[in-house]
């Protein structure tokens, strides 16, 4: 039986997924619209700890003052009355036609203007609910035709806005950070930023970089043959994972959205295990929010909805139980060190050995053996099957 979520979890949905009335580009909507405070309630009972939004997830865009105001003073009671809190807040610059060439990016330089106001104004919403992370999902900065794109213009219109924002952040004092979301395809054909090391790269030229980490998504990176766990382990690594998008994916297509561990199981298990454990040699763990961003297929009606919300908690914290299990096994201790997996930690060179001592060293080449070397397994397989084990519960 799978343990109970608390909001000790740090579970976190964002409001258009369980929100999603289910409409696709071949189909209408096969479930009714769900009010933000109906979201709020049923994830608190659930045992989530936190709902993150768009801004046009809780206010219609183009709303006057007086709506915007009744939607937010109506959520902000809801949030007081079940304790849930708001971790991060992103802006929608995808959906609305103006948007049609991207926000920041576009060809027309009005609309990058009244994308950079309208990111500005839900930057001050974002500080008054009392977010930490800033979520950027560029979903519409790209192109479907080469020619039609300066990519390299749009590169320094996407780091200027970035900019723009790091100064409107300081200049406030808000606690703010922002996380960049890589995708490689889908709405546009061609994405900017579309893996996390396009993203890195990218944020390495930014005014102040240290503001700007990532929130990879797992269907994100697998959409472009990546390794998920790899990613984010490269995220830790250089302490850019300010946030993370949980779900699931069947391999190289579109953007499926599934239950999280509802595609690679276990790519999921190495995930949870590193986001947990920091790696098997206890590198930088995550601390962070457990971010849902998954559809519930549109089979399901309202309450396959909260079934499926309960779902991903539920698999996470399996997987959790797993993966504790499988580090504190003993088969599975000396799989590890036979298959030398902690000697990597250990550095190439000794203390104060540089390329001249190196080179002086006999037995690291003159008298080492390669065919010997190269005759010796790892047992990798061995170590993968435990794991195995462990994921199916067979151990």
């Amino acid at each position: 039986m799978a343990p109970r979520p608390t909001p000790a979890d740090k579970f976190s949905f964002g409001l258009w997924t369980v929100g999603w009335p289910a409409r696709d580009p071949f189909g209408d909507a096969t479930r009714p619209e769900l009010d933000a405070v109906e979201a709020v309630h049923r994830l608190a009972e659930l045992g989530a700890y936190g709902i993150t939004f768009h801004d046009d997830d809780l206010v219609p865009f183009g709303a006057d003052t007086a709506t915007r105001d009744a939607r937010l003073n109506r959520f902000r009671k809801a949030l007081d009355e079940t304790g849930l809190v708001v971790p991060m807040v992103t802006t929608n610059l995808f959906t609305h036609p103006v948007f049609k060439d991207g926000g920041f990016t576009s060809n027309a330089r009005d609309v990058r203007r009244y994308a950079l106001r309208k990111v500005l104004r839900n930057i001050d919403l974002a500080a008054e609910l009392g977010a930490r992370t800033f979520v950027m999902w560029g979903g519409r900065e790209g192109a479907e035709y080469d020619v039609a794109k300066d990519v390299q213009a749009a590169l320094d219109r996407y780091r200027e806005a970035v900019d723009l924002l790091c100064e409107y952040v300081v200049d406030n004092g808000y606690d703010l950070r922002f996380a960049l979301e890589p995708k490689p395809n889908e709405p546009r054909g061609d994405i900017l930023l579309p893996t996390v090391g396009h993203a890195l790269g990218f944020i390495s030229t930014l005014a102040r970089p240290e503001m700007v980490g990532l929130n990879p998504e797992v269907g994100h990176e697998q959409m472009a043959g990546l390794n998920f766990a790899h990613g984010i382990a490269q995220a830790l690594w250089q302490g850019k994972l300010f946030h993370i998008d949980l779900n699931g994916q069947r391999g190289i297509k579109y953007d499926q959205d599934l239950v999280f561990g509802h595609g690679d199981l276990l790519n999921a298990f190495a995930l949870v295990d590193l986001l947990e454990h920091g790696g098997p040699n206890g590198g930088p763990a995550y601390d962070g929010p457990r971010h849902f961003d998954y559809k519930p297929s549109r089979t399901e009606d309202m309450t396959g909805v909260w079934a499926s919300a309960e779902a991903n908690m539920r698999t996470y914290l399996l997987l959790k139980e797993r993966a504790a299990a499988f580090r504190a096994d003993p088969e599975v201790a000396e799989a590890l060190a036979a298959a030398r997996v902690a000697e990597l930690a250990t550095p190439t060179l000794d203390p104060g050995e540089g390329y001249r001592e190196l080179l002086t060293d006999r037995t690291a080449f003159e008298e080492f053996d390669p065919d010997a070397a190269g005759a010796k397994g790892f047992g990798f397989v061995r170590l993968n099957q435990l794991a195995v084990e462990h994921v199916l519960g067979a151990r």
